[in-house]
């Protein structure tokens, strides 16, 4: 790809993408004849399948959610800041460094 747009320099860039193009469909036309492209053909099919079949949560879902993860990671956040606190006055106590 980059190297042709370099190597075809003087030709217009509409020729150049449009034989990108075409060479991209040539390149998925003969991957698809083979084994292993009709596998992947199939495996993306039934990925286009599953896809359909999950049941995705609401907009409410979805935010009630999100604000009870916002306000567990705020509070661990708070309980790991005073563990912190605590620690650097113990520490501070035994030894007589810092504070």
């Amino acid at each position: 790809g980059v190297v042709g747009f370099y190597w075809y320099g003087q030709y217009s860039v509409l020729y150049r993408a449009l034989a990108l193009v075409a060479v991209a469909v040539v390149a998925v036309g003969i991957g698809y004849t083979t084994v292993p492209g009709r596998r992947l053909w199939r495996f993306f099919q039934d990925a286009r399948t599953e896809l359909r079949k999950v049941v995705w949560p609401t907009r409410t879902e979805t935010l009630q959610t999100t604000l009870i993860v916002l306000v567990i990671v705020a509070l661990v956040a708070v309980f790991l800041w005073l563990l912190d606190m605590l620690l650097q006055w113990g520490f501070g106590a035994i030894t007589g460094v810092g504070g």
